[in-house]
């Protein structure tokens, strides 16, 4: 690529940070949506993935999906793949997912592995990521490569689900969830049983993905046969303060819901808190619903510009969990409920991503229910400006 062209791409993605930056500032009544181009410049990605994914707390999933001892489940920082697996002493831990020998990929999916064997060249680690084996090594070299482990990254739990970073200084995922904690906590979402664990691979820009999840003014004319159907938009509520971290918005079903309100044996809710639902985006790519009854989610991993992986997962409180030894088809007929719910969002969101190229696409005033798209925008505009805001714990 010649410096020209660099040139050209640095002066483009400054413009766009630039038109980033004055809607970040604007109120969100008063804001648009993003420039299309921020779904479509490789440059823009770039930066995002140095600024963002190698640097911000990432969701990999929930701690229940590794119970026991060596079960493991793989994703990736930016560039780097990384892996979680539980030791032997039941503490979970996250490594670079690459050999220490010809850096080949260690491990992929999910699953269960005592040790973990390179498919390249057999050479063997143990799940607390030491070397263990290094077949046809000269024996002064083995001696050497005894002392060999493959990196450590750095790993946390909160509430159930399980974070990982590359960012060495990053302020504990506690300490910037910490506004967070009292909305979500009477949830006890931490005891929520996993039934569903899977991922996907859409063709659309990782940001369009996040728009879409974290806004309700969508759901009933998009969803109106799925949760669209008792979505009251004017009972939607956002906080007073904005957070560096997250955003989220609740939001109330009426009786009629087929999911979402809180169990008889439910005992922790009291009031319309038996019928709020909590949606919380934690930045960059990490959101969910914690409704009383049950919690689903979804936590990105961009491939490339127009491609982003899925991680879906959907948990049951553990009072409904308890309740389903005589009603073996409620978790299918749950997970076939937000399939079509998930179907009804790839649609829209590839498309986007088609429609957003186009050479006369605008981007249009934000509604009131939109106020999350303004915090993401502002985050972005934060992080991707390399403002510091590393000591701030919100």
């Amino acid at each position: 690529m010649s410096r020209g062209h660099l040139v050209k791409e640095d002066i483009r993605t400054s413009r766009l940070l630039k038109q980033i930056s004055k809607i970040a500032k604007s109120p969100v009544l008063e804001a648009s949506a993003m420039p299309p181009q921020v779904y479509h410049s490789e440059d823009f990605f770039k930066l995002e993935k140095e600024q963002l994914f190698a640097r911000d707390w990432i969701c990999v999933g929930r701690e229940d999906n590794t119970r026991a001892p060596g079960d493991f489940l793989t994703w990736k920082l930016g560039d780097q793949p990384i892996f979680a697996i539980r030791g032997e002493d039941s503490t979970l831990r996250a490594f670079s997912n690459v050999c220490l020998h010809r850096m080949m990929p260690l491990l992929e999916g999910t699953g269960n592995s005592k040790t973990i064997v390179c498919p390249y060249h057999a050479w063997t680690y143990g799940n607390d990521g030491s070397l263990r084996n290094a077949p046809l090594i000269e024996k002064k070299v083995q001696a050497h490569l005894k002392r060999k482990r493959l990196p450590r990254i750095r790993l946390e739990i909160w509430k159930g689900w399980i974070y990982v970073t590359l960012n060495k200084d990053a302020k504990s995922v506690a300490s910037q969830l910490e506004k967070l904690e009292p909305v979500v906590s009477p949830y006890q979402m931490e005891n929520y049983v996993s039934v569903v664990h899977r991922d996907y691979t859409w063709q659309t820009n990782w940001k369009l993905l996040v728009e879409n999840f974290m806004e309700g003014y969508h759901l009933p004319v998009v969803h109106n046969k799925t949760v669209g159907r008792w979505f009251p938009s004017k009972k939607t509520k956002f906080p007073r303060q904005r957070c560096n971290s997250f955003t989220y918005q609740t939001f109330i079903k009426d009786e009629t819901a087929l999911y979402g309100g809180a169990h008889k044996k439910n005992k922790k809710l009291r009031g319309i808190q038996r019928h709020t639902s909590i949606m919380p985006t934690i930045f960059p790519s990490h959101m969910y619903v914690l409704a009383p009854d049950h919690l689903w989610y979804l936590t990105l991993n961009p491939i490339n510009l127009g491609e982003v992986k899925i991680r879906f997962g959907l948990s049951l409180a553990p009072e409904v969990n308890q309740s389903l030894k005589n009603n073996s088809s409620f978790v299918s007929d749950m997970d076939d409920f937000f399939e079509k719910v998930n179907a009804e969002d790839k649609k829209i969101v590839e498309a986007l991503f088609e429609s957003t190229s186009s050479l006369l696409a605008a981007p249009g005033p934000l509604s009131w229910l939109e106020r999350e798209i303004h915090d993401f925008i502002v985050y972005l505009s934060k992080r991707l400006n390399r403002r510091t805001f590393e000591g701030s714990n919100q």
